[in-house]
């Protein structure tokens, strides 16, 4: 197992990059089922986590499409702070439009709870959900994922855009917290 060493925690591969290349594709191929013939859609993607998972995807959507992107914040250091900061807002129309939220990771659900929240007030024709990595036993909202990637335990993760105080986003492959 490769591993790497962030600040005071040491990380072992659990997810390769080729792996999640593969997650990517079958995801696209599922989306781009779904939306054949829908007037060009928008996708959100929420920062800064998922920069990566949503380059890579769209490479596989064979639409016209737009893309825009959300900053918002609840988490310090490795566990989430349950208070949810809107950081970037959207200046896209988004009424009668359908609406693709794209998450890196979704575990407690509180950030995603609020961000389909406020996007159903705006009045879209629809609001889908797709994240690269779920985390069925941290998820504590009602909020429906759409399209999922990857079910994972409850760890901490990095890499492939996700971070450990700001740290390893760059890192191509997903790496777990050994404990």
């Amino acid at each position: 197992m490769k591993k790497i060493k962030l600040k005071d925690k040491e990380f072992g591969v659990s997810l390769s990059s080729e792996e999640i290349q593969s997650i990517i594709k079958q995801l696209g191929k599922r989306i781009n089922s779904d939306y054949k013939g829908k007037e060009t859609p928008l996708f959100i993607s929420i920062l800064n986590g998922s920069f990566m998972f949503t380059a890579d995807l769209l490479k596989q959507i064979d639409f016209n499409c737009e893309i825009t992107f959300l900053k918002l914040s609840s988490y310090l250091g490795t566990s989430s702070t349950g208070n949810v900061k809107e950081l970037i807002g959207i200046n896209e129309k988004i009424q009668g439009r359908h609406v693709i939220v794209l998450e890196d990771i979704v575990d407690t659900g509180i950030t995603l709870e609020q961000i389909v929240h406020e996007l159903q007030k705006l009045n879209p024709a629809d609001v889908r959900v797709s994240t690269f990595l779920f985390k069925p036993e941290a998820y504590k909202k009602n909020i429906h994922i759409d399209y999922i990637g990857k079910e994972i335990p409850n760890d901490f993760i990095i890499g492939y855009g996700l971070d450990y105080d700001g740290l390893g986003r760059n890192l191509p492959d997903i790496y777990t917290l050994i404990p």
